[in-house]
């Protein structure tokens, strides 16, 4: 038994490069009586760092609600971006002189460019941190908007393209960041929820480029009258984008000066010194179920962009001199999936089924697509919005679930790193979906072009079944607790853990 005056410690065994980096299962827990300390409304942690004990405090602050809304704001500047050609795809087809695969190409640019730039920009996230990721995501935005601004001209398609690259390349540093900020701001009872309020900023960017360019861009005929309302589009978005990148530079914060979750805690316990880039991504690449979750992310998410890039096609082959509810269906996606986003949300934060209802999402998924292929053809658009709209709640809805079960899966890893591989997944295989169902389009129709993503979405649900739900950041969480318990009375912590840094090498 523990002399009366020794204090609790977590012990870790060491790891290697092989393993998790919290093996969870083999935490030992040595608890011991201690004096008890009052510490009101707050959770206070002993960390250990290179022998020195030093009190932390788990503490949430109000400002986290800023800081998700301002990334949310940002994200919905840039993903309006991605689909802005596309939606009027037969307008600029028109204005720039180029074939429909062209404009194609101004959404698929987006996948194109995270591929390669995706493991740089996670290596910098861990190393430089959020607020640097995000000072260099709205300039990257910000400049690519006032390319676009002088490129309104029949013989400047190149310059417009500059432009969507910069954009393009703002969204890698955007992407990956929704679950990172969740994690480094909120309490573990709504980590979810704030990561979908994250997904959300980018959704509903999504719906206003699927709204708005038809309604600032009208099909006119004269060129220069058209000139004039591609012109006000890009000046709106410059002028939006300029102020959301001067809003960072002021207010936007690293972290929270005291850790929000007891898993947080522990995490700045580790030092860059300790920290391999490298070993972290061999490490993911090692973990079975997050490999599965890579593929099934990609299948799903593929679809979805592919559906988003091609919808103004499909609507106008069946529907001509529809543009503007090409863009409401869109929207209806959209506005549909972000609403299927917020009940996931809150619903992993009760639940903590992870597995569970990432399944049923993704088996929704595919029956949405299966009905929105057969009835696109019907003839009534009213018809074609309640579908798209089912299709939309479950498809754009599962993309949050698979970011914070993809963190649980891999804890405790950089968020960022993890979001990052499953986005890469996505754009590899949205680049490939969007080409091929193009090309079926062109050749036999619409339908055998959505078949050939349902098709997809019933793989990607099997193999979604095959998933182990090893939720590692929850251990961490409930093993935490167990290790500090609570007065029963009043709530309060009763006796500090102290989590001995020196016991937990990376290398």
């Amino acid at each position: 038994m523990s002399g009366e005056n020794e204090k609790p410690s977590l012990v870790y065994g060491e790891i290697k490069d092989n393993q998790n980096v919290l093996d969870l299962e083999k935490i030992t827990i040595m608890k011991s009586a201690v004096d008890s300390e009052d510490v009101p409304m707050e959770h206070k942690i002993r960390l250990n760092q290179n022998g020195d004990d030093t009190n932390q405090t788990i503490k949430l602050y109000k400002r986290r609600w800023f800081i998700v809304l301002l990334f949310s704001s940002y994200s919905l500047c840039n993903s309006f971006q991605w689909i802005q050609y596309g939606i009027i795809n037969n307008i600029f087809m028109r204005f720039y002189g180029v074939e429909s695969f062209t404009i194609d190409w101004m959404s698929m640019i987006y996948m194109l460019t995270y591929i390669p730039f995706i493991f740089p920009v996670t290596w910098l996230l861990d190393k430089k941190g959020l607020r640097v990721i995000a000072l260099v995501a709205t300039a990257m935005n910000c400049a690519g908007t006032w390319i676009k601004v002088t490129s309104v001209r029949p013989n400047l398609f190149a310059v417009t393209m500059l432009g969507q690259f910069c954009c393009s390349l703002a969204q890698v540093f955007i992407l990956g960041m929704p679950s990172k900020i969740a994690s480094v701001w909120f309490g573990s009872e709504e980590v979810s929820t704030a990561c979908s309020i994250g997904v959300f900023g980018n959704q509903l960017g999504i719906a206003i480029g699927f709204l708005v360019p038809p309604i600032l861009v009208p099909n006119v005929e004269d060129m220069d009258q058209l000139a004039y309302h591609i012109s006000i589009m890009f000046y709106i978005t410059a002028g939006v984008a300029t102020l959301l990148f001067l809003l960072v530079v002021m207010v936007f914060q690293e972290r929270p000066e005291l850790p929000p979750t007891q898993a947080q805690a522990t995490a700045r316990c580790i030092s860059p010194e300790q920290y391999s880039y490298t070993a972290s991504i061999l490490r993911l690449l090692r973990n079975k179920p997050f490999l599965l979750l890579i593929l099934t992310y990609g299948l799903n998410v593929g679809c979805f962009y592919a559906v988003g890039t091609l919808l103004n096609r499909m609507i106008i082959e069946h529907y001509p001199g529809e543009e503007l509810n090409a863009g409401r269906i869109g929207l209806t996606i959209i506005i549909a999936g972000m609403v299927g986003s917020l009940i996931c949300g809150i619903w992993l934060d009760r639940t903590k089924t992870y597995k569970q209802t990432t399944l049923t999402v993704y088996l929704m998924s595919f029956v949405g697509m299966l009905v929105y292929a057969f009835t696109l053809s019907l003839g009534h658009l009213w018809v074609v919005f309640l579908t798209a709209g089912a299709l939309g709640f479950f498809m754009t809805g599962y993309l949050p679930l698979g970011f914070e079960f993809g963190v649980e899966l891999t804890y405790p890893e950089c968020e960022g790193t993890s979001s990052g591989l499953l986005n890469c997944s996505a754009q590899v295989f949205g680049i490939m979906f969007t080409i091929c169902q193009g090309k079926i389009i062109d050749n036999y129709g619409t339908l055998a072009g959505n078949i050939f993503l349902c098709v997809f979405l019933f793989i990607g649900s099997v193999l979604t079944g095959f998933i182990k739900s090893d939720l590692q950041r929850q251990k961490a969480n409930q093993l935490a607790k167990a290790a500090v318990p609570s007065d029963p009375e009043d709530g309060n912590i009763s006796a500090p853990a102290v989590l001995d840094e020196t016991r937990f090498p990376l290398h």
